[in-house]
């Protein structure tokens, strides 16, 4: 098994940052570029990913009251992740992204997940960050 873990600080709310982590309909806007969810049955999603055109069956589940997002492949076991988001002082969020890979085979190797991870932390942190209106000079 290898597992991978990074953190970010963001400038928003737990509720926000979790809020839209969370909103399925938007997951397309930080994950990263080549995966596309659909909802299926509650908690069934499945997972396209570009590269390979391949559809995966996985579960998705989020807990509000823990602010925590939890997936995983559905029948064969061999991936599962978790987002979580904690508030900081001054209304700003460290947000954590956990993947466990239990099948090397589907690890595609740390750099690419360290890379694609870190991107998706940073999408998502431009999806929560404050909008500033015109400044008036």
């Amino acid at each position: 098994m290898t597992e991978y873990e990074r953190s970010r600080t963001m400038p928003a709310s737990p509720e926000r940052v979790f809020d839209r982590a969370a909103d399925v309909g938007r997951l397309d806007a930080w994950l990263p570029r080549e995966l596309h969810v659909e909802m299926e049955e509650p908690p069934a999603v499945t997972v396209h990913e570009d590269g390979s055109d391949h559809d995966t069956a996985a579960l998705l589940s989020a807990r509000p009251e823990q602010m925590r997002l939890e997936w995983g492949t559905r029948d064969q076991g061999s991936y599962a992740g978790w987002l979580q988001v904690a508030g900081l002082d001054a209304g700003a969020s460290e947000v954590t992204v956990h993947l466990s890979f239990f099948d090397d085979s589907h690890d595609p190797g740390g750099r690419a997940v360290t890379d694609a991870l870190d991107t998706s932390l940073r999408r998502l942190e431009e999806q929560v960050r404050p909008r500033t209106g015109d400044a008036a000079g």
